[in-house]
């Protein structure tokens, strides 16, 4: 069929590539302004033949051609799909586009409804690669860079790499796929031939932490398998290091739904009950003398069990204090505990402590070897039924809580502290912050005590849209790195 519309054509057009719109663009104008029907023009990619321009007609100097901007804009878009008529039914929209000025308004005519199908066949692959792509990491020191295998369903990398380039500007990056490749060198952006998948790396050191992220993200309770393969069709299982867990996730979905309800938050425990409330004695805040007596870490815990510093004991299970080392070297203060830190009794022990401890490893920071700690060591929540959800504590409660984070300081003596979040840089600079302004530096105390400030973990779980969490994920391991790099400083 093909040879015979060559056979039949009269004109030949040669592209260099299959998204070669300004090739197209060109040719289109010379064959309209010479009023060459669409039936009377073959289009054919050949990336290293030439031009030959001589073979079309040059732009008639009697005929003049107004399109509308609309489909020249959706043109482009539609010259990345896969379909190898495309350029020829393109040119065919813009033949009656001379007759039918309004033509791409009508939504029921059969060529607009093919010209919109191609447009969203493009844009979804453009958000799947976006959502789907995954970088490996290759090399180390100067050496580094990463490296991606994707396998788009159209001609959508280069129109795709500018994104890429936005996202991740900061590292050097590949993009292979069997159509094309991207390369970005932190400067230059290449668009070059296509690969194969033995060029890309099979798996890096990230594939466990992001396996462990993606396993303490996934909901059970909320588990819809025909809307999550329609979201995350199979065919790109075979390219995401989480996808190997999804089967045993889905599998075990029942009964890790009946984990979470029996984790689920809980009304206070009894002798917080509202009936007993007025029993409770007047808080009385611990002296200044009692504080100063205290010369371990364990001693200073049990002293806080019965800490009525601040009303928010009240409804608390119980007082969730620091761990590690009191010789550690770094200590990272976190906001205050959640809900499943306040059951257990332990800091950074829910899913944004699993967070951290995953990047903490992927940036080599032994776990074991840094001490942890909230800036308010009891619970603040709000109750709505049976669940208990975060509240964030006020100005008060910090400065009344603040009593005991000094005296870790004191007694840890660490070479650095990291604030995680803006109620740890309250606590610890005595003074608000804007933590996104000022994330990544050191501030450093009238006692000589180095800050430094970045977001808590909790806000990567926040982050709706998947590839900003991943970018997140991203730069708080890019600060965890640096936090190492200031320990051995």
């Amino acid at each position: 069929m093909a040879g015979t519309q060559l056979s039949l054509a009269t004109h030949l057009v040669r592209l260099e590539s299959e998204t070669d719109f300004d090739g197209w663009r060109d040719a289109a104008r010379r064959l309209a302004t010479n009023d060459v029907t669409p039936q009377d023009v073959a289009w054919r990619v050949e990336p290293d033949a030439d031009r030959r321009d001589g073979d079309l007609p040059a732009c008639s100097p009697d005929s003049r051609l107004v399109v509308p901007r609309e489909f020249i804009e959706r043109a482009e878009r539609t010259i990345c799909h896969s379909d190898p008529e495309r350029f020829g039914f393109l040119y065919r929209l813009l033949w009656r586009l001379r007759a039918e000025p309004k033509l791409l308004s009508i939504a029921s005519d059969p060529d607009i409804r093919r010209l919109e199908t191609m447009e969203k066949a493009v844009g979804r692959d453009i958000h799947k690669m976006r959502a789907f792509l995954r970088f490996r990491k290759i090399g180390a020191g100067e050496g580094e860079r990463y490296v991606a295998w994707f396998e788009p369903d159209h001609f959508i990398v280069e129109r795709n790499a500018d994104f890429f380039v936005r996202r991740f500007t900061g590292m050097r990056w590949t993009i292979l796929t069997p159509h094309a490749s991207a390369d970005w060198d932190g400067e230059r952006l290449a668009i070059g031939p296509g690969a194969a998948k033995r060029d890309a790396p099979a798996e890096d050191d990230t594939e466990t932490l992001w396996q462990t992220y993606f396993g303490s993200i996934f909901n059970p309770a909320r588990l819809k398998v025909k809307a999550m393969q329609k979201e995350m069709p199979k065919k790109y299982w075979r390219n995401l290091p989480e996808a190997s867990l999804i089967p045993d996730l889905i599998a075990g979905a029942d009964r890790a739904t009946s984990a979470m309800i029996a984790r689920m938050p809980t009304t206070p425990a009894p002798h917080h009950a509202k009936v007993q409330a007025r029993h409770w004695p007047t808080p009385r805040p611990a002296e200044a003398d009692d504080i100063e007596s205290v010369d371990t870490i364990p001693a200073l815990r049990e002293m806080a069990k019965s800490c009525h510093r601040c009303p928010l004991w009240r409804d608390a299970t119980q007082t969730v204090f620091g761990e590690g080392p009191e010789n550690a070297e770094v200590i990272f203060v976190g906001e205050q505990p959640g809900d499943q830190e306040d059951l257990a009794g332990k800091p950074f022990v829910g899913p944004a402590g699993k967070v951290f401890d995953g990047i903490l490893e992927h940036a080599e920071i032994d776990r074991a070897k840094v001490y942890v700690t909230n800036a308010v060591k009891h619970f603040k929540f709000e109750p709505r039924g049976k669940r208990r959800i975060h509240s964030k504590p006020n100005a008060g409660e910090v400065q009344a809580c603040r009593w005991w984070l000094d005296k870790e300081l004191d007694l840890v003596k660490p070479k650095l502290v990291v604030a995680l979040g803006a109620t740890a840089a309250l606590s610890l600079l005595g003074k608000a912050v804007p933590i996104t302004r000022m994330r990544g530096q050191v501030i450093e105390r009238d006692d000589g005590l180095r800050v430094f400030l970045t977001i808590h973990p909790s806000f990567i779980l926040r982050i709706r849209e998947q590839e900003d969490k991943e970018a997140e994920r991203e730069r708080f391991l890019g600060d965890m790195r640096t936090v190492r790099r200031l320990m051995a400083a």
